[in-house]
């Protein structure tokens, strides 16, 4: 490769260097192609010898580093002592703590990311894969490494959590309102309502801090159960009274919201006229996830209810039998049903699960959304 000026070495005995490709017109054709093809790269790409020395990098690298291949070759030292030698907070960076690096000495493939150090001194975060290079007889003679600039990934990430952050902000502030408001509308009326619809409003709140752990990305399934159940779970003395069977999973948002403001009401309803309205009473809830036909994966869940007082079919269906059997139905295509069976209510729950991502991924990616 042009501006190459010590070869790899496979042991410090073979110390004649390589036969120059320069030689013949086949071999010089090929190695002019190759370098047009990494200076044409828009990653780095460096070649280190068995002394992690750097060899070869390309024009992307020189970008990156803002040394020229030429400066590195006469500093004579491994790489590491150039562009990685300081962490960030001014520490001095060994090289035996150098990820990068490892790649050499434990015969490995290392991936990751380091904040490596420009020639005028500033700080660049970066992503790195490096990989040993093997001779003939399999030793290992060097390492390359292909690095790519991540600043304005990592921008793009902080300003998306501080949006994130401050969208939050904003949600809390508007239940907090909301509430406020619902107070001073039912001051003259029964305080149950009151305390129902506080409740409901905390199942909202419970929901969306789920959300806010995965920014709003998507949530944990056996988080959102959990988290929708811990009012009574922590107010049992004995868990016993609740079991909870099936996989972990990730749910849109939107799925996440809804089947936990679902839970809330079975377990508001168990709780006041069902099972876990009498010492004896439990409940179980099973979920599994299944794939279609068509790949759409979708959430089975069931709700039962044991031990409980005698149920009957309620005179007219409340907000909770409306959110479940409704909701459901119109915003995700599912399906809901509550039987009120003597021993128990069984509430049967068909939800296909909406493919995480943003609106129109799918589009830019060029993947069908499921």
């Amino acid at each position: 490769m042009p501006h190459s000026r010590q070869p790899l070495q496979s042991s410090p005995e073979a110390s004649e260097p390589l036969q120059t490709l320069r030689r013949g017109g086949q071999l010089f054709e090929t190695e002019r192609r190759l370098n047009a093809v990494l200076n044409n790269a828009s990653v780095a790409i460096f070649l280190m010898d068995d002394r992690q020395h750097c060899i070869y990098m390309n024009r992307a690298a020189e970008l990156l580093t803002g040394y020229t291949l030429d400066e590195v070759l006469a500093r004579d030292c491994p790489l590491h002592d150039i562009v990685h030698h300081t962490y960030p907070d001014g520490r001095p960076f060994p090289l035996a703590e150098c990820a990068i690096d490892r790649a050499f000495p434990q015969n490995n493939q290392e991936k990751g990311e380091e904040v490596l150090v420009h020639k005028d001194g500033s700080f660049y975060p970066v992503a790195f894969t490096a990989s040993p290079i093997r001779d003939d007889t399999a030793n290992i003679i060097g390492t390359i490494i292909e690095v790519r600039d991540i600043t304005e990934e990592k921008a793009a990430a902080e300003r998306q959590r501080l949006l994130i952050d401050e969208l939050n902000h904003r949600v809390k502030n508007t239940l907090a309102t909301v509430q406020a408001l619902a107070a001073q509308s039912f001051r003259d009326t029964d305080p149950t309502a009151q305390g129902v619809f506080n409740a409901r409003l905390a199942a909202l709140s419970n929901a969306h801090n789920v959300l806010t752990a995965d920014n709003w990305q998507s949530a944990s399934l056996r988080d959102v159960i959990e988290r929708s159940l811990a009012p009574h779970l922590l107010a049992e003395v004995d868990a016993r009274r609740f079991q909870l069977n099936g996989p972990d999973g990730r749910l849109h948002p939107k799925v996440a919201v809804t089947l936990a403001m679902a839970l809330h009401e079975l377990m508001t309803n168990a709780a006041k006229y069902g099972a876990l309205s009498v010492p004896a009473g439990h409940v179980t809830v099973d979920w599994s996830l299944q794939s279609d036909e068509a790949g759409t994966q979708r959430l089975s869940l069931i709700w039962r209810e044991h031990g409980g007082p005698p149920v009957a079919p309620p005179a007219r269906k409340g907000f909770g039998s409306r959110l479940i059997e409704r909701q459901l139905t119109r915003e995700f295509d599912g399906h809901a049903t509550i039987a009120y069976d003597p021993g128990g209510v069984i509430c049967r729950l068909q939800i296909p699960l909406t493919a995480l991502g943003w609106y129109g991924q799918e589009k830019i990616e060029g993947q069908p959304a499921r």
